[in-house]
């Protein structure tokens, strides 16, 4: 019989993440703008004039 394995903490796991769901006026706010700081640059979150999301480092 063999025991189950256990995936360490730095193997990728193989089930699917479930993801939130968060709104984008939640996220942006009035301002409409969100900055995001991924592994030490950061990027802008930004509603477009047309009404879309764009992200610009």
């Amino acid at each position: 019989m063999t025991s189950p394995r256990t995936p360490s903490a730095d193997a990728p796991s193989t089930r699917p993440q479930s993801s939130g769901r968060v709104s984008s006026q939640q996220l942006l706010g009035e301002r409409g703008l969100l900055i995001i700081e991924h592994r030490g640059k950061e990027y802008q979150l930004r509603i477009t004039r047309n009404d879309k999301l764009i992200l610009t480092s």
